[in-house]
């Protein structure tokens, strides 16, 4: 039998120190580093029986202090994001609903997809490449299949025309040019 983990108060330190540790790890945006410790406080809160609002001002001493030394930022943030959903195959819908869920400001997300190389045609093409939809399936059930693979593209969030040329077209030959 496991024993409870033992919470001790949030103090402005171990909460930098929470942040640190989040930080080695991941690259969040600002809201998103807010949330995590806010949700740490509240389980300490919770299991000392506190008051999660009198450690508000704490969480965002500690929030504004990594924005401030440049640990967060959420511009680089969103770069990066759209670089790497894009090079997996991610749609500009999909990639506005991640970063929006990660607390970036619509704006912000706006102007890196305005500034992104990358069409949401050339994502559309590695997505079917690596899922391996229309002209990059290897069976013969192509046609069988259709439906359905339109129905996976605009679930990944492409324009339905987008989606019909990737998956109508010929060969993958034909995509490339």
């Amino acid at each position: 039998m496991q024993a409870k983990p033992k919470f001790k108060a949030p103090t402005e330190e171990r909460l930098r120190r929470s942040a640190l540790h989040y930080l080695e790890r991941y690259a969040t945006s600002e809201t998103n580093l807010r949330r995590v410790l806010e949700r740490k406080v509240l389980r300490a809160c919770v299991a000392l029986e506190l008051d999660p609002a009198d450690f508000s001002d704490m969480i965002e001493s500690v929030v504004e202090s990594c924005v401030r030394i440049g640990l967060v930022n959420d511009r680089t943030y969103a770069e990066t994001k759209v670089a790497g959903l894009r090079r997996r195959g991610g749609s500009a819908r999909k990639i506005e609903a991640q970063l929006a869920a990660k607390g970036v400001d619509r704006d912000m997300i706006e102007t890196v997809l305005q500034d992104d190389t990358h069409t949401d045609e050339d994502a559309a093409r590695v997505f079917a490449r690596r899922r391996r939809l229309g002209p990059y399936r290897t069976t013969d059930k192509r046609a069988e299949r259709r439906d359905k693979d339109l129905a996976a593209m605009c679930r990944a969030g492409f324009a339905f025309e987008t989606a019909r040329r990737i998956i109508d077209a010929t060969d993958a030959a034909e995509l490339e040019d």
